[in-house]
């Protein structure tokens, strides 16, 4: 897992032409795009994926850039697919996972308009694309360009949760040595939380809920950065505020990881949002009535510095994000 360097990541963007029909162009740290189509709004996300547990292949290619298009305040609406696999794929596994991703696509209300499958000697594991559209009001526009000094920092989720839960089922007899036999099994059954579009929906309905973002690769560490620097504010965090839950300590300790790298798990499915104060009650609320909670881990600030407060001492906030996802997922 990797992503380019943001500094060469613009540098790929800079010969895309700009066009007065593109409401938010391809840019660093925002995860949809949106167009303009006969005076209505459209958000458009596409993502990959490849090496997920095999059960949830299809489930998760759709929620990934589902839960993308929600984070704008936009539901949900159609999607195009591409299915590829190695030479020699059989034939029932494009079918089970179609069949997967059309119940996936079902439980969200999502139209399948088009799609592609194919095989090629360039490939080694399946690999699959999405494409989610999804319309919004453009008064009802969300970017992680809108954070404001004085807004809250919301986290809807354990940081590292998807970490972890992958881990429990790729890596089922290390994780039950590590966590227990009975815990292995419950986080195994916790995929679902990788999608974030039921809260993003729920959050963009609230007055005062400013910028939004999922904390997948890079996890909090890259999540803060980016809405940090798409909004140009900065931040003050506090360590002890973080959620984190044992499990997360004990692969932390089982792979000597950094308080850094842990940050930087990688945490699909988990929000890292703007709020204003005065919405903070409406947003508990609003996340308790859907069994989640609130955790407001500090605030965005005027200032552009980034700031870990641990233990009372001021620090700076990691700028570059070490995801061990790989690492804890694939080791021997």
């Amino acid at each position: 897992m990797g992503k380019l360097a943001a500094t060469e990541l613009q540098k790929m963007l800079e010969c895309i032409k700009r066009d007065f029909r593109v409401i938010v162009p391809p840019m660093v740290g925002y995860d949809a795009g949106v167009h303009l189509l006969h005076g209505k709004y459209v958000a458009v996300a596409t993502d990959p994926c490849t090496g997920v547990p095999e059960e949830w292949f299809g489930w998760l290619l759709i929620n990934y850039p589902a839960s993308d298009v929600a984070l704008f305040g936009a539901k949900p609406e159609f999607c195009t697919i591409n299915l590829l696999g190695p030479i020699g794929t059989k034939p029932e596994v494009f079918q089970q996972i179609m069949n997967q991703t059309c119940n996936a696509a079902d439980e969200l209300g999502i139209a399948i308009v088009r799609g592609h499958t194919g095989m090629y000697d360039s490939l080694k594991d399946m690999l699959g694309v999405c494409t989610v559209y999804g319309t919004v009001e453009p008064k009802k526009l969300i970017t992680p360009g809108n954070a404001k000094p004085g807004d809250l920092i919301l986290c809807t989720k354990p940081l590292g949760l998807e970490t972890v839960t992958n881990f429990s089922l790729i890596q089922k007899e290390k994780a039950q040595k590590l966590f227990g036999a009975n815990k292995q099994a419950e986080l195994a059954k916790q995929v679902y939380m990788q999608s974030c579009v039921k809260e993003a929906l729920q959050l963009a309905e609230i007055e005062g809920v400013h910028a939004m973002h999922d904390a997948t690769e890079g996890g909090f560490v890259a999540s803060l950065n980016e809405l940090s620097v798409a909004s140009k504010v900065g931040f003050r965090v506090e360590w002890e505020r973080i959620p984190v839950t044992k499990e997360v300590y004990s692969i932390k300790e089982h792979f000597k990881l950094t308080d850094d790298q842990m940050m930087a798990m990688s945490s699909t499915g988990t929000i890292l949002a703007a709020t204003a104060p005065l919405a903070r009650e409406k947003v508990k609320a609003a996340l308790e009535k859907i069994g989640l909670s609130a955790y407001f881990l500090g605030k965005f600030t005027t200032d552009k510095e980034q700031i870990l407060i641990k233990k009372e001492r001021e620090v700076q906030f990691p700028q570059l994000a070490d995801d061990p996802y790989t690492k804890i997922l694939y080791s021997k």
